[in-house]
């Protein structure tokens, strides 16, 4: 018994559709893994612009050198939040494909339970057939014994 049944079938896409949601989590991941690294990098980078801030104000500065640090730290203030709700969005993101993953995985594991329950009832039908062939051949075999008269006692 070698040919593919509806079941089968079913458990074959199951199993490629919780594969490309594993991919795509995957991918997910690294995404936000990158994002997150982006992230930390802006902040170390405004950490030392702001270390470098500091340092010139000590040594005097002028109105208009000023300005530009204030403009440029503003400028990685925002890409900072921006990069910020990128990552939020991200997360959510990956949230939603890990949720994606699950509901796939659960679904192959009901096709799996109902073709492991479907072989189960094979095996117990094949066994019940095998039974009664077996039964029915001793039945045979007692029906042609001669009866217990006929035979010689010892």
């Amino acid at each position: 018994m070698n040919r593919s049944s509806p079941l089968d079938t079913l458990i074959d896409q199951s199993r490629k559709a919780r594969d490309s949601a594993g991919r795509a989590l995957a991918e997910e991941q690294q995404s936000r893994a990158q994002t997150a690294a982006q992230l930390e990098t802006l902040q170390q980078y405004r950490g030392e612009y702001r270390q470098k801030l500091q340092e010139a104000m000590q040594r005097g500065v002028g109105a208009d050198t000023l300005n530009d640090y204030n403009r440029f730290i503003h400028s990685l203030d925002s890409a900072i939040a921006r990069a910020r709700a990128a990552l939020a969005q991200q997360g959510e993101r990956l949230d939603a494909s890990r949720q994606h993953w699950q509901q796939r995985q659960r679904q192959l594991s009901s096709y799996d339970t109902l073709a492991q329950r479907r072989a189960h009832s094979e095996q117990q039908r094949l066994a019940q057939r095998e039974r009664r062939l077996n039964d029915e051949t001793t039945q045979n075999l007692v029906a042609r014994r001669p009866p217990a008269e006929d035979r010689n006692p010892l």
